[in-house]
């Protein structure tokens, strides 16, 4: 018998579950948005993990990938920006549901396990994974295996301040977290629809084509975020020093990235040369269901 591993992506409006049979094929793909409440983000869960079950008539195993991360301190959901999930023990919870082990990481460190074990940065030693969408994290790969660090915040790069920040940069921004100037408040998908378009937009999916046909504002707006990715990056190849990075998330979709960051990088590494790839994803959206799947190793 063909032996399945269970991917889940929890996301805040979406929960995506998917096979992922030894070849990497993915089957039984299915979305459904993210209903309100724990109680019932954990019915819902296991419904779908037990239709999958009967579809491939196994139990395979499960991992989920989700928006925040289990405290080693107490055992609970923190910063998770799906509210309901923290101060949970969201993986007995689902583990009982389901009936049997759960293994949970966040999302972005899905995402790099996806793209470090058969996408993107397949054959990389040290991989960092980048997600700029609604808000921006990251996620690192050491030897396949993800770097979750003592608190199980590795890889929070949303929450450490834009590095090298001109005056008008600052006090900058408020953060949800309570600190100035995240990165998250500066180059994630909500902060460029805000720089663009003011406080209250949160769309940036038009910006890009605005820019094209040469709307100032737009031009103006894409530039400030590249520049500002661009030392994030920076600083990131100046402490870890990764044999690839790999952008996630909406604005990985954003073409010009992958041109005028190679550009703008190397100006604050701290090297002679900086020949770090900046990475389109092998596997785009179904990174996540497959990096959740990739947290149990393959049977057998």
């Amino acid at each position: 018998m063909m032996a399945y591993r269970i991917g889940i992506d929890l996301g805040g409006t979406k929960i995506e579950i998917a096979a992922m049979a030894p070849d990497g094929c993915l089957v039984g793909r299915r979305r459904v948005a993210t209903p309100h409440g724990y109680d019932a983000a954990i019915r819902t869960l296991a419904e779908l993990v037990h239709q999958l079950d009967q579809q491939l008539g196994q139990a395979p195993t499960v991992g989920v990938g989700i928006p925040g991360a289990i405290s080693p301190a107490t055992g609970l959901v923190k910063n998770a920006n799906s509210n309901a999930l923290n101060g949970h023990r969201f993986d007995e919870d689902l583990a009982a549901a389901i009936g049997r082990a759960v293994r949970i990481d966040n999302d972005a460190n899905c995402f790099a396990l996806s793209e470090a074990a058969d996408g993107a940065a397949a054959g990389a030693r040290v991989v960092f994974g980048v997600i700029m969408g609604t808000g921006c994290g990251g996620g690192i790969v050491v030897d396949g295996r993800i770097v979750t660090g003592r608190h199980r915040l590795t890889g929070e790069w949303g929450h450490t301040p834009l590095p090298w920040p001109t005056a008008e940069e600052l006090p900058g921004p408020r953060c949800w977290c309570g600190q100035h100037n995240c990165l998250e408040t500066l180059i994630s998908g909500t902060a460029l629809a805000m720089d663009c378009d003011g406080p209250g937009a949160r769309d940036a999916s038009l910006v890009a084509a605005r820019a094209a046909a040469g709307e100032p504002a737009a031009v103006a707006a894409l530039a400030r975020h590249a520049d500002r990715t661009a030392r994030g990056l920076a600083q990131i190849i100046n402490f870890l020093d990764p044999d690839a990075i790999v952008l996630g998330g909406g604005l990985s979709n954003l073409d010009h990235l992958y041109d005028v960051l190679p550009r703008l990088i190397p100006r604050h590494v701290f090297s002679d040369f900086c020949s770090t790839p900046i990475l389109r994803p092998l596997h785009g959206d179904s990174s996540g269901v497959r990096g959740a799947a990739w947290l149990w190793p393959p049977p057998g």
